[in-house]
Formats: C-alpha cells, sequence, structure tokens
C-alpha cells in the first residue's frame, strides 16, 4: 500500500502580494511571446492599494490544494533555515500536507516572491527569487518514497540539479507522473525532454508554455505561424511527444486536452469576484489531477477544475479560496 496518494515536488515560497491600479496593460503584437505587457511609469512612486502576505510556488499550491481535497498529500522542497522557511513548514502542517520529505540548507534563504496585481484587470506580474528551492536534490531516500507514491507532481525545478532530479524522478517504476514544466525545463527543448515526457501520464502547460515547447521541436521549429497558433495542432504536437494526457490552459479561453483520440475543451467560470489570478494554473492543473483519480474522467476532471479556479481567483493569494473535500458534494459535475 502506498504512503501517500501524491507526492508534489518542486517550488515553495513565501510571497508578497500587492494591488496597484497604477499600472497600464500594453497589447505587443511583434512578440509571441510576450504579446500583453504591464508597464508603470519609469522614475514615478506608485501607490499601493492593497497588501498580503501569501505562500506560494507551484509544488507548494499543488500539495495545499490536493490536501485539501482529502488525497494524503507529501510536499517535496527544499526550504532555507531561516524565518521564513519556518513559516511555509508551518503553513504546510496547517493545512494537512506532509512535511517529512521537506529539505533545508542554510547557504540561501527560503523562496520569496514578489507579486504586482492590476487593480483593474486582476493579472498579476511574479518577481521570484528561487533561493533554497535552487538546492533541491533528490536523494535514494527520496526515490524510494517517490516510488512507492501512488502519484507524482512536478512542477518548477531549478537549480543546477534539475536534470539530475528529473532522472530519479522519472525513474521511478510504480507512480504515474504529473508535470508542469517551468521555465528552466523548457528552455532546455523539446529534444532534451522527450525521454521523460514518453514516460509522463499527464502534462500540463499553459498556451505560451505549448507554443514554446513545441517551437523547440526539430519537426515543429519552422511550421508556419499560423499552424502553432492553432491548440488542436499544439495538442497534437506535443502528445506526439510521448504524454499519455495534455492539457493546456488558455486564461479566459478556458482549457483544452487531448488523449491520442478525442479532444476536449472546458470553459471558464466566471467568478462572481474575481481578485486575483496567481496560482490559477497550479490549482487547476493539480486539480485535473485529483479529478482523474476520483472519477477516472478527463472531462469531469477539467470541469471541476474551473470551479475551483473561480473559487480561488476569489481571494488574493496561490492557496487561499481553493475549494475544500467538503465543498465536492455542493458541486454539479
Amino acid at each position: 500500500m502506498s504512503k501517500y496518494d501524491v507526492i508534489s515536488v518542486g517550488g515553495a515560497t513565501l510571497d508578497i502580494a500587492f494591488l496597484s491600479a497604477a499600472g497600464r496593460v500594453i497589447e505587443n503584437k511583434k512578440e509571441i511571446l510576450a504579446s500583453r505587457l504591464l508597464a508603470f511609469e519609469y522614475g514615478a512612486k506608485m501607490e499601493v492599494e492593497q497588501f498580503y502576505q501569501t505562500f506560494g510556488g507551484g509544488a507548494a499550491n499543488a500539495a495545499v490544494n490536493l490536501a485539501g481535497l482529502g488525497l494524503k498529500t507529501a510536499a517535496l522542497v527544499c526550504l532555507g533555515q531561516d524565518d521564513n522557511g519556518h513559516k511555509v513548514a508551518a503553513n504546510f502542517r496547517r493545512l494537512q500536507v506532509k512535511t517529512d520529505l521537506l529539505q533545508s540548507e542554510s547557504k540561501e534563504g527560503t523562496g520569496f516572491s514578489f507579486i504586482i496585481i492590476n487593480a483593474h484587470s486582476k493579472e498579476r506580474i511574479i518577481f521570484s527569487y528561487r533561493g533554497a528551492n535552487h538546492n533541491l536534490r533528490l536523494r535514494q531516500l527520496d526515490w524510494r518514497a517517490l516510488n512507492n507514491s501512488q502519484y507524482i507532481y512536478v512542477s518548477s525545478l531549478s537549480g543546477e540539479y534539475w536534470l539530475e532530479n528529473l532522472k530519479v524522478i522519472f525513474s521511478t517504476r510504480k507512480a504515474k507522473i504529473v508535470w508542469n514544466p517551468g521555465e528552466t525545463q523548457l528552455s532546455a527543448g523539446a529534444e532534451k525532454l522527450k525521454p521523460f515526457l514518453k514516460n509522463c501520464y499527464l502534462l500540463c502547460v499553459n498556451r505560451d508554455e505549448a507554443l514554446e515547447l513545441v517551437r523547440s521541436s526539430n519537426k515543429y521549429k519552422r511550421v508556419a505561424k499560423a499552424y502553432v497558433n492553432n491548440v488542436r495542432h499544439l495538442l497534437e504536437a506535443i502528445k506526439s511527444f510521448g504524454p499519455q494526457l495534455v492539457v493546456i490552459t488558455d486564461g479566459t479561453g478556458g482549457a483544452y486536452a487531448y488523449d491520442g483520440v478525442k479532444h476536449y475543451h472546458q470553459a471558464i467560470i466566471k467568478a462572481q469576484k474575481r481578485v486575483d489570478t496567481t496560482g490559477v494554473g497550479d490549482a487547476f492543473n493539480s486539480t485535473v489531477l485529483f479529478g482523474l483519480i476520483k472519477y477516472q474522467d478527463l472531462a469531469t476532471a477539467m470541469k471541476l477544475a474551473v470551479y475551483n479556479t473561480a473559487s480561488l481567483v476569489t481571494e488574493i493569494g496561490a492557496q487561499n479560496g481553493l475549494l475544500q473535500a467538503k465543498d465536492l458534494k455542493h458541486i454539479k459535475i
């Protein structure tokens, strides 16, 4: 019997978030990977409307969400031996995330993010200090735990050990692996990632990440822009790299998925109050995993995920506002 339902591997941060109405959204059609920019007047002093201290990091967000939904979940992250690290660990314990796999080190501080939220659009920009997250290094003890878990959720990995860590994770024989690769992984390109993609149960990326991944492959790097701008083509291209299931999130356009036979689309549920979109991807992707475990159906999993993200965006922070196990009985899916 597995010790955990899910082990979530990647980053954890303490977050400082603030809302400001001073920023202006600028359309930038010349750059496909930076099509919208949030700008502030150069040299100006901007007023902050609201200020919050919250928690974040891809692995931490997923772990908190999955634990709240009722799965026995552990976080495998590296924290600094500082006050922020103690706060992150205490937050895990408070929210029923198992902490026996936590790593800590003294050379760098706990990961930290500074988040600007546009008071009008509610979109955000994140300035991230990876800190101790860079030093996550999986050991033989971790491999045994991972191999004894039913699922492994892998978010962004950074630092010099990221490739070594992926090799450890994907060498497990029993667990199904859900992967939301970060910028470091995507920058390595599809060809370098294909050995892992072939052993991936569920790959989750947003539309920009999907485009970057597909464009980096030898097969698709020279295809016409119109071809890769089509989400169905992106899904099919990524599926050809090897994952069993592919999910692409597209902001207000909802989410798309492909299992090799059928294409799926799930529209968003418009929240009555939309305050902050931080952590939406982590919540959506980890809820899809939960839905697949509970309902064994991708369409149902995606529908549950949009209910959860609609709840998340009503509060500030990547871990506030998430649905809990007790809330599931009130959702009609």
